[in-house]
């Protein structure tokens, strides 16, 4: 007892210290950014303004990507699009400053990291609000959506970024015991990423966070639909990169259209992509043309399953959050609802009353439950699907309400709509919808349910709910899709210590996580010598060149005391492999024909 008293107290002393540690908040600087032309009213319209242009019917210039509120169609002014040298010239820029970042410590690499998570922080609102006026989302949206995953892979690179990048010992095997077996990890060199607009601050962030934290450059073509404020955030980026003095043009936010995203992807050393699945055929078609690596993470039509042993009420606020989260403009959005016979007309019952309660409007110009609909050609799309459904039998049971829509922008909102009778003769259930539609689809089993949740292309996403968790489990292990969520939705996301993506038209690879962290990465398998010098590697002289007669019986030998099943044969087998070595000079395979 004496002898363990101390190092006890030693320890209970360490574990105090480190609590103390923690309640100390580190120092991180403080960043300024210009946010004065994002801060004012975008008021110019067609009464007042020359520039004004007309998004409906209107012909895409090639070298402006024209820029306007969703929910009001104000203008925000233009971006120029780069073109494809100018790209070029921007992935040259970025190559230069991978190869001064690539030495970079950890430790510098963390301290980019804390002073970003202390900008957004401290500026949420300002964020949240730019992301409003670019894609029409509601601000409490946009802090979900945007701010809390952010600020989640942000925390979570900082606690276990380092040690998924460090060296990984493996198992040196049977025949390798001499040898001590690693895997290294190397940047790319620069990372190219061409997101969507649905979260444009998150889809920059996300991709840039990994790259930069692995070593890597990052160039990211923003979308053409949310241009504005992706050059708004790349301000806070640039101003991060300088506090902590890294090279300048190490990130380098782009705009553009198609020729600018082909430039891109021609260029670089890895392309990840979130988009549509047309797209992303295409850039699959480009970048085999350089055979660089992908990711991709092309959309889905989740499926929400719901059975009847569940807490009734509790499920249905996360179906509504599931359904209209960013107006429905979720790459994994529940587009898909499977209810228990037993349960389903009162599950309808509270969706009805719930989706009629909601109110559609300019969200920063009232209190809106819903925004708009970013791009407004998909408002067409929208209804073109739910006529299909009805044409077919199906039976709109529910809708929000508008609230003052401006003229100019009435195409831009679509309203929460409920919709039974539906089956997958209908497009509303075979087509990724990204709007607040929510068909609804009732089943008598398990079995039944878990074969219309596979009846898709896509295979993204799950959520299933049953007051057996067990069950629910069971279920979600036999759907086609890379993330599932049990008695939750989109849970996953959350976790960024989780891989994200999917399978089928859904796309391939995965970011986030440790598989998305070390996709950025060129992935190096390494063997030495675990006793160098003492130990070398030495070709045993029956196999050496040239071979003996006995070689081949060497082999057989050796494999069998390596990898027999049987430990009396392995140590028979060993018996006549220290036999056959330990024989003088044996005579080569060949020699009679060389006399």
């Amino acid at each position: 007892m004496a002898f363990w008293w101390p190092l006890l107290v030693l320890g209970v002393a360490f574990v105090v210290c480190r609590f103390l540690l923690m309640l100390i908040p580190p120092s991180v600087p403080s960043i300024e950014v210009d946010a004065s032309d994002v801060l004012e009213d975008g008021s110019q319209t067609k009464e007042n303004s020359f520039i004004y242009i007309p998004r409906k019917g209107r012909v895409p210039q090639t070298d402006k990507v024209q820029c306007y509120e969703p929910a009001t169609m104000k203008y925000l002014g233009f971006t120029q699009a780069s073109t494809p040298d100018e790209v070029k010239e921007h992935v040259a820029q970025a190559r230069e400053a991978q190869k001064i970042w690539a030495s970079s410590s950890f430790r510098k690499r963390r301290e980019f990291l804390r002073i970003l998570l202390k900008y957004i922080i401290d500026h949420q609102k300002l964020i949240c609000e730019v992301s409003s006026r670019d894609t029409g989302k509601t601000m409490v949206d946009a802090s979900l959506g945007e701010i809390m995953t952010t600020c989640e892979k942000i925390t979570w690179l900082l606690a276990e970024g380092e040690r998924w990048l460090k060296p990984e010992y493996r198992s040196s095997g049977h025949s390798m015991l001499h040898k001590r077996a690693k895997v290294e990890f190397y940047p790319l060199g620069v990372i190219g990423a061409i997101v969507s607009w649905n979260y444009p601050f998150h889809n920059v962030f996300n991709p840039m966070l990994a790259a930069v934290f692995s070593g890597n450059a990052a160039v990211i073509k923003v979308s053409e639909h949310a241009s504005w404020s992706g050059l708004f955030y790349f301000r806070i980026i640039q101003a991060a990169l300088a506090a902590v003095g890294a090279p300048e043009n190490l990130v380098h936010i782009i705009t553009g259209f198609t020729e600018t995203g082909q430039a891109l992807v021609s260029s670089v050393d890895k392309i990840i992509f979130v988009g549509s699945p047309g797209v992303g055929k295409m850039i699959m078609q480009k970048a085999s043309e350089t055979l660089i690596p992908v990711t991709f993470v092309l959309g889905g039509k989740d499926a929400f399953i719901v059975c009847e042993d569940i807490d009734l009420p509790t499920v249905v606020q996360v179906a509504m959050r599931g359904a209209l989260q960013s107006s429905g403009q979720n790459c994994a959005g529940a587009e898909r609802f499977y209810v228990h016979e037993r349960i389903y007309p009162d599950f309808v019952d509270q969706i009805v009353t719930l989706v009629k309660s909601i109110s559609v409007g300019p969200p920063l110009s009232g209190r809106y439950d819903m925004g708009a609909i970013c791009v407004q050609e998909h408002s067409e799309k929208l209804q073109n699907l739910v006529n299909d459904a009805l044409d077919k039998g199906a039976e709109i049971v529910g809708r929000g309400n508008f609230g003052h829509l401006g003229e100019d922008a009435v195409d831009q909102f679509f309203p929460p709509t409920v919709i039974v009778n539906v089956d997958h003769t209908m497009k509303l259930m075979q087509v990724e919808t990204f709007g607040p539609i929510i068909p609804i689809m009732k089943f008598s089993s398990d079995e039944e349910v878990i074969k219309l949740a596979n009846d898709s292309n896509y295979g993204l996403g799950c959520a299933v709910f049953s007051g057996n968790q067990k069950r629910a489990i069971a279920i979600a292990s036999q759907l086609h899709c890379g993330v599932a969520a049990i008695n939750d939705f989109a849970s996953t996301y959350m976790c960024q210590s989780l891989p994200f993506g999917g399978v089928k038209h859904s796309g391939f690879g995965r970011f986030a996580g440790v598989e998305g962290l070390r996709a950025c990465c060129l992935v190096k398998s390494v063997v030495e010598d675990r006793w160098w010098p003492y130990i070398k590697t030495v070709i045993p002289k029956p196999i050496q060149y040239p071979v003996a007669e006995n070689a081949f019986e060497f082999q057989e030998s050796l494999v069998e005391a390596l990898y027999g099943l049987n430990v009396w044969d392995r140590l028979r087998a060993l018996t006549s492999v220290v036999k056959i070595i330990s024989e003088k000079s044996p005579k080569p395979i060949n020699a009679k024909k060389r006399q």
